[in-house]
């Protein structure tokens, strides 16, 4: 959930000049709350969805689009989320995205059935879409050119952190239940950490925006939602309901609705608008196998899901010991980015092929493990670690590996195209991997159910990191081509 604000690096400069000393510090603080908040919000509900379930007698299906339906308004809305920062100025944007997930994380605080609160988490993905994107321009104006780096790198490790904050954070408020909350305090947690961070905003932040301002493609984003509508839902709802003939009606027409919003991306960019997608990038090949590639990423984000699920309902774990379980992948996603500088200047770009082969390794030793004793075990961790210190190499390579035959004046637009890519990735996966794996457990409740749904869920995951590693030689090897007919003297 970790690349949504990357176009934004190449904002022009910003019309007030920063703030020094000590407001400048306090101006990164607030900003970084913001940046902490939209990834935490994926991370920490995938521990309270059996409190949920049980809670609000919610369904599976129902339990999916808790994520995925957070993850897809999230990923529609990331570059609008930006235009609009751009033409209304960031720290207003900012400040509005903001106030906007404080009031969602209330209304899913206090939701009352399954449906309320996937319509609440879809509302907080909107508001996380307009907020997220304000921090790095935002850095543009706060921190001098020569300090940008090293905040960078702190920007990147709080992704990381998130991570490891949403998964045992949460598990420990789940379990001790202050105040007497249940599930819903890891969503009302967010009401006063926002406040602070809203107020913050106003006092400390400078307000700014470019000069030149890029329009809005609402038709583009009303078909893109619908595109995305038509597959995940049928996918999480499907199963349930039999797999009736409006699930394959709503999946055939995702394919003339996509074909639409493809047509009307061309009509705005011939009419001198600004589309939600520049399909002029697709005709670079490395860019368009690189979609691909952060497409499958991304869509072992179902892992965090179903192995949540795994532990508490199958083998009856509290959610403070399954938060706990899940700190070997988490400790190797944060060990990652720390690594893979000097993982670079070693090996290049054939950083991916070295994360995508760890993943797979890594979930299949987990998955071997769980076939032979039901009861995570060390070897289950040991793959954990090696899958996580993979994704952690991965994450901050991959957009700037993807995005390197990119021009300088179109990296803003298509980075923010790769970082949605990855959201939709997460939703797809979310909604098609927990489909599998609620489908193997069918009716049955016991231990060994449980346990063959998450094996045949790693499975799925560990083949898709596989066929990354093939992609990933091939884009490889296309740009180091491109690189040499570059050096050759004309």
């Amino acid at each position: 959930m970790n690349c949504e604000a990357i176009k934004s690096t190449t904002a022009a400069s910003s019309k007030q000049t920063a703030p020094r000393g000590e407001r400048q510090g306090l101006a990164l603080a607030v900003l970084f709350v913001g940046a902490f908040l939209a990834p935490l919000d994926y991370f920490i509900v995938n521990l309270a969805l059996p409190s949920i379930h049980s809670g609000l007698n919610a369904t599976n299906a129902q339990l999916q689009l808790v994520v995925s339906a957070y993850a897809s308004s999230y990923a529609v809305l990331l570059i609008t989320g930006g235009r609009l920062g751009d033409l209304y100025g960031r720290r207003r944007m900012f400040m509005t995205g903001m106030a906007a997930f404080v009031i969602a994380s209330a209304l899913c605080g206090f939701a009352t059935s399954g449906h309320m609160l996937v319509i609440s988490r879809i509302v907080q993905g909107i508001a996380a879409a307009v907020m997220a994107p304000q921090v790095l321009a935002t850095v543009r104006a706060v921190v001098p050119l020569h300090r940008q780096t090293k905040v960078m790198s702190l920007y990147g490790f709080m992704f990381g952190l998130s991570s490891i904050v949403g998964q045992l954070g949460g598990g420990a408020l789940i379990t001790y239940h202050p105040f007497g909350l249940d599930w819903r305090i890891i969503f009302l947690i967010n009401i006063p950490i926002g406040i602070v961070a809203f107020i913050g905003t106003w006092k400390f932040v400078p307000e700014n925006q470019p000069a030149t301002r890029a329009g809005i493609d609402l038709k583009g984003v009303a078909l893109l939602s619908a595109v995305l509508l038509l597959i995940i839902y049928p996918m999480t709802h499907g199963r349930e309901a039999g797999w009736p003939v409006w699930t394959f009606v709503m999946f055939a027409l995702a394919v003339p609705v996509f074909a639409l919003f493809v047509a009307t991306e061309r009509r705005v960019e011939r009419s001198g608008g600004y589309p939600l997608v520049d399909l002029q990038l697709f005709r670079n090949p490395a860019f368009a196998l690189g979609l691909v590639l952060a497409f499958l990423f991304y869509c072992n984000s179902a892992f965090f899901l179903t192995y949540g699920v795994f532990l508490q309902t199958g083998l009856h774990w509290t959610p403070l010991a399954s938060g706990m379980a899940i700190m070997p992948f988490a400790l190797g996603f944060v060990a990652g980015p720390l690594t893979s500088p000097m993982v670079v200047k070693r090996i290049g770009s054939h950083v991916l092929t070295l994360g995508f082969a760890m993943m797979t390794v890594g979930f299949t030793i987990t998955g071997w493990a769980s076939a032979h004793s039901v009861t995570p075990d060390l070897p289950f961790y040991l793959g954990l670690v090696c899958a996580g210190i993979g994704h952690g190499l991965l994450l901050p390579s991959i957009v700037r590996i993807v995005l390197l035959e990119v021009t300088p004046e179109k990296a803003g637009l298509a980075s923010g195209v790769v970082s949605s890519t990855l959201q939709i990735g997460s939703a797809f996966g979310t909604a098609a991997i927990s489909g599998a794996f609620f489908g193997v457990i069918g009716g049955h409740s016991t231990p060994t159910a449980y346990a063959h749904g998450f094996q045949f869920s790693l499975a799925i995951n560990a083949l898709l990191m596989f066929v990354c590693i093939g992609l990933s030689v091939l884009l490889v090897r296309h740009q180091q081509h491109a690189l040499r007919l570059a050096a050759q003297p004309v």
